[in-house]
């Protein structure tokens, strides 16, 4: 193919492009510095070319998207990533620099989400008229094989070029041909003019690509580059996907392309820049377009010369920052490396791939584990781009915009975790904020475990902002144009729609975590109704321990809750009326489902006690004799009346010697072995069980003489429910009570009775291990503490 073909007179200037290829975008920019045009038209959304001007913004840093969405419905939407190494990203920058007008000259994105909501809603029916066809017997197969009458096949056109070039890998091709051959070098336009030739063949054989969509966008194309020849004669440069260079080269009539583009479905269409990232640039990110190393490109397309070893100098920098041993002797082994494997490759340059292989060996001697860090973190990395505040928004992104600048919350594509202090003004705004955000479906943050402390007035978030975050802030748009605003509005509109009363009290807890006075009248009114209207007590039990940890929120947060403490006390009062004869008659499965609502009940009522509206002791007193109450009926399933005494023997309000005395009972040759294993597992199941039995000798021996006794043909019906009990207790725990069964209940090593310890410990005291702990003690207490300290070892030593 001769260049006249690649722009002859009266033809536009075809740059087809690999999308996100730096090779590509070196060539596109040699290739437009030596044609000089007079417009470029970028394969893109017509809608965007208002937004054009503002990529060359100075707080504009890519990579960055498109963002279409809905007006109507802003969750439906679309993006269009471009990154600092794609080509029309520097077509754009190119033009801008220059003073050409650039456009875009793609499918309008209002067609675009008219059509794919099209296809979904017409997958939708497929998916529903398929199962109704399985439920009558199946489908026509004959005709599902068939499939649609003349549909072309879709072909992956690197893959097939890379496959007939004898490579088995299309990134290992592209590299060899477009990323190794240096941009710039001799006819700018040679690169376009092969890989024109090249697709041109490819659609000759396999067809259009498959879809029709691929029509219709090329002949809108077709239509936007005839406008632009009217207006600037032989002026004009494309920049497109390879793969539609022969079809925008080919003459078709006007008629035919309008046609083509009759009819189609539209919808009304908002659109803005966004932040986007480098891994949801990766194919693991789920990007159609996507490429595998992005961090890789970036570096090729940035690197002024010797990409390789500025490459290998990066990964060891990386690697010595997570203090692994990499010298400068080690870059250059590696270097020398990479270079030996692509010449026996027979490739003209290094490539990732001889990069990765280099580094693996020399750098992280063999091992896959460091490897894995410099792909996440280099050939793939957590870069985040920028755009200007002057980017259309929706009022309520603009909102979030200002107060995360003003608590200096920094948008982050890697995860972090911030830990903040309630009592401080700034992190009590930061925890209100990132709260807001969750109830409008904005998971900026998730709430993670302390690792900095504990105590109510510490939070832990693990904040990593996501691309996508911004369509939830289109959409959340509806609720509000302001975080707070937004925020009630939709607390109010969860609370009316709640299906279950522990959804409301979940919903009252969020509201004053995140400090929505404005929604709680409203959610407490609904908490009300609901309460009085459920019987069920499960629902009520489940529904209680969220609404006292939200009473507790008050002291910190600075929030009023004696709305809350109201609704609280009469939910355990109907709690504590229906509890009894709810767990009467219950299997084995709901009697342990209920078990668990006990202990959240039990619970509950302790942050409830530290209530000043609770401090009278009186709900306290009636759950104990609830516990009273379950412990001694014979209708309640074992699990429970075991777990009933374990409660009220950890409360203090039951004697060791009468906890005794009802395992006793309860394990007596009268009670079936089924009964009495459920019992046990309800009396020391859970925390702390196993120091009840190591502690108290009374209540080991029990158990040990009632198992030994277990009829052989029950031991098989019991083994699985004592196994779970027993198989939960810490490792040491299960150490002491293993040893206790060797050498027996009451049997302990021991030569003088008189200096035996207490029941479940060795004989007498080491008084030397009871001496070392005195210097800790000393540096403890510090010099004034001396006198104690002594005190405390006499105390020992006695």
């Amino acid at each position: 193919m001769s260049r006249g073909r690649a722009q002859g007179a009266g033809q536009p200037l075809l740059l087809g492009v690999r999308h996100h290829g730096p090779g590509s975008a070196k060539a596109v920019r040699a290739a437009l510095e030596a044609s000089r045009p007079c417009v470029v038209l970028v394969e893109g959304p017509p809608e965007a070319d208002p937004l054009i001007p503002l990529a060359a913004a100075e707080d504009m840093r890519p990579p960055v998207a498109l963002l279409a969405h809905a007006v109507d419905e802003p969750g439906r939407s679309a993006f269009w990533p471009l990154a600092a190494f794609s080509p029309e990203w520097v077509a754009l920058r190119w033009a801008l620099e220059h003073g050409v007008p650039a456009r875009f000259i793609d499918l309008p994105a209002a067609h675009t989400l008219a059509w794919e909501q099209d296809e979904q809603d017409r997958d939708e029916q497929d998916k529903d008229q398929e199962d109704k066809d399985g439920e009558g017997g199946g489908t026509d197969a004959g005709a599902a094989e068939q499939g649609p009458p003349d549909e072309d096949v879709r072909v992956d056109p690197l893959g097939v070029l890379a496959d007939t070039a004898g490579y088995d890998d299309a990134e290992r091709w592209w590299e060899d041909v477009v990323e190794h051959r240096g941009a710039g070098k001799g006819d700018a336009l040679a690169p376009f003019t092969a890989l024109e030739e090249a697709m041109t063949l490819l659609r000759e054989t396999y067809g259009s690509g498959g879809h029709g969509r691929d029509l219709i966008r090329e002949a809108h194309m077709r239509l936007r580059i005839r406008d632009a020849q009217r207006e600037f004669e032989d002026g004009v440069a494309v920049v497109c996907g390879a793969w539609h260079v022969p079809a925008l080269r080919r003459r078709t009539g006007v008629a035919a392309d309008r046609a083509l583009l009759k009819g189609l479905p539209k919808v009304k269409t908002d659109m803005t820049w966004v932040p986007w990232t480098h891994r949801r640039l990766s194919r693991a990110g789920g990007y159609g377009a996507g490429i595998d190393s992005p961090g890789w490109y970036a570096h090729l397309f940035a690197a002024p010369d010797r990409p390789v070893e500025r490459w290998l100098t990066k990964v060891a920098g990386l690697l010595r920052a997570e203090d692994r041993t990499v010298s400068p002797g080690h870059v250059i082994e590696a270097v020398r490396l990479a270079e030996t494997l692509a010449a026996m490759r027979g490739r003209p340059l290094p490539g990732l791939g001889e990069a990765t292989d280099a580094v693996r060996a020399v750098m992280c001697e063999g091992s896959d584990v460091p490897l894995a860090l410099v792909r996440d973190r280099l050939v793939v990395g957590d870069v985040l781009g920028e755009v200007p505040d002057t980017v259309p928004a929706v009022p309520l992104q603009r909102d979030l915009e200002r107060t995360r600048r003003r608590l200096r919350l920094r948008p982050e594509a890697a995860e972090r975790e911030l830990d903040l202090d309630l009592r401080e003004e700034t992190g009590a705004e930061r925890s209100r904020l990132l709260h807001r955000l969750r109830l409008l479906g904005i998971d900026w943050g998730r709430p993670a475990a302390s690792r900095s402390g504990t105590g109510t007035f510490r939070e832990t978030w693990r904040l990593r902002w996501e691309p996508e975050l911004a369509v939830r802030t289109a959409e959340a748009g509806v609720w509000g144009t302001t975080v707070l605003a937004a925020a009630t509005a939709k607390a109010e509109a969860d609370a009316v729609s709640a299906r279950g009363l522990a959804d409301v009290t979940a919903l009252a807890e969020h509201c004053l975590m995140a400090a929505l006075p404005g929604a709680l009248p409203v959610v407490m009114r609904v908490l009300a109704d609901r309460a009085a209207l459920d019987t069920d007590v499960a629902h009520l039990a489940q529904a209680l321990p969220a609404l006292v940890r939200s009473l507790r929120y008050g002291d910190v947060r600075g929030t009023d809750t004696a709305a809350l403490a109201e609704v609280a006390a009469g939910l355990a009062e109907r709690v504590f009326v229906g509890l009894p004869p709810a767990c009467a008659g219950l299997d084995a499965d709901a009697a342990e489902e209920m078990r668990g609502h006990v202990d959240a009940v039990h619970g509950a009522l302790g942050l409830l006690g530290e209530v000043p509206a609770a401090r009278d002791g009186r709900l306290r007193a009636r759950w104990r004799a609830v516990l009273r109450t379950l412990s001694t009926r014979d209708t309640v399933p074992g699990v429970l009346r075991g777990r009933a005494v374990r409660l009220l023997l950890d409360e203090g309000e039951l004697a060791q010697d009468e906890a005794a005395r009802l395992m006793g009972l309860v394990l007596s040759p009268g009670t079936p072995p089924a009964d009495a294993a459920a019992w046990i597992e309800g009396f020391v199941g859970g925390s702390g069980g196993g120091l009840l039995l190591v502690h108290d000798e009374r209540l080991f021996g029990l158990v040990d003489r009632w198992l030994t006794a277990v009829p052989e043909e029950a031991f098989t019906d019991v083994l699985p429910l004592l196994r779970r009990t027993f198989s939960a207790y810490e490792p040491g725990v299960r150490r002491t009570l293993g040893e206790s069964v060797r050498r027996g209940p009451g049997r302990r090593d021991r030569t003088d009775t008189a200096a035996a310890g207490a029941p479940g410990f060795g004989p007498g005291v080491d008084e030397a291990r009871a001496d070392a702990v005195l210097p800790v003690l000393r540096l403890l207490l510090g010099p004034d503490g001396d006198d104690e300290t002594r005190g405390e070892g006499a105390v020992v030593r006695r």
